[in-house]
């Protein structure tokens, strides 16, 4: 496994607090879910498999056939209308074979599960496959190991909910005196409101510029881990996203929107005794919607997203 930066955060975005970021980004592919794509898909090669199709708005997508093309093995990866360029475009340069369909993830999904039952293959649900959760333990594991102090806090952005999963349950094991946060698009509540429900709800979801965190439809087994793992979540409303987004680029450090969502909670998390840990999942977003980001991000919608 490739080891990330933790590094202190630039005056700017700190605030005269005491707050690191761990640079997920800076991997090959711009995010972190190579962490959990890469032993997932060696444990469907381990059972047989020689193909895998997936679901994704990118990211994953893009580990996915990473991962297939280290493992000789395809990967198909169905992908919604709307679907980042920027991100379509790396799960092509790693091999993939995308299939675009349906107005947003979850309809994908279901296409995507469809089409592996009707061919015979696998179909790897991110989120919901366990050695994912092992892999993104090890993010927890290796800011530990950087940091000189205990953190106070670690703040996790929340899509499908296996990234903070795997890093919350590894840190109530070794550091759990910790703060465990996860954040959600004020948009795309779902994977909020089901912890706060202690079990899957129906949730919907609006349009975000966080496609990473556009969840509609709760896995139930992250839903579980994360009764265990999270011990706070909090909203971002997309003006809150857009503004660190261009807080970011000010300290010369390209993210996407999900990739900023820790930053963007940073207010919403009170001072504690320990750093505070911003987990930086992403780089890969399309440069019109950067460029708006940072020049203009008060043309965002903004909603309460604390409530």
């Amino acid at each position: 496994m490739t080891r990330t930066r933790l590094e202190p955060a630039p005056a700017g975005l700190a605030a005269g607090r005491d707050v690191w970021l761990k640079r997920e980004d800076e991997h090959e592919l711009g995010a972190f879910k190579w962490r959990g794509a890469l032993p997932a898909m060696q444990a469907f090669r381990d059972a047989g498999a020689s193909a895998v199709v997936t679901a994704s708005t990118g990211n994953h997508g893009a580990a996915s056939a990473w991962a297939a093309a280290r493992l000789g093995m395809r990967a198909i990866v169905y992908a919604p209308e709307g679907s980042a360029r920027a991100k379509l475009d790396l799960i092509g340069r790693h091999g993939g074979e995308i299939r675009i369909f349906g107005a947003d993830l979850d309809v994908a999904k279901d296409e995507a599960e469809r089409a592996a039952a009707a061919g015979g293959m696998p179909f790897f649900a991110d989120g919901a496959e366990e050695p994912q959760y092992a892999g993104y333990a090890a993010i927890a594991d290796e800011l530990l190991d950087q940091l000189e102090a205990r953190p106070g806090a670690v703040v996790v952005p929340v899509g499908n909910g296996a990234l903070l999963g795997g890093i919350g349950l590894r840190l109530a094991e070794r550091a759990p005196d910790a703060l465990r946060v996860g954040v959600v698009a004020a948009a795309a509540p779902v994977m909020a409101e089901c912890w706060e429900a202690g079990k899957v709800v129906e949730g919907g979801a609006d349009p975000t510029i966080a496609d990473g965190l556009a969840v509609r439809v709760a896995i139930p087994h992250a839903v579980d881990v994360l009764a265990r793992a999270a011990q706070r979540m909090v909203r971002v409303d997309e003006r809150e996203l857009a503004t660190a987004i261009g807080a970011l680029a000010g300290a010369g450090i390209r993210v996407e929107a999900s990739g900023a969502a820790a930053l963007a909670a940073l207010p919403q998390v009170e001072d504690l005794e320990g750093p505070i840990v911003l987990i930086v999942t992403g780089r890969n977003i399309d440069d019109a919607l950067y460029r708006r980001a940072v020049d203009d991000p008060g043309s965002f919608p903004t909603r309460n997203a604390r409530a």
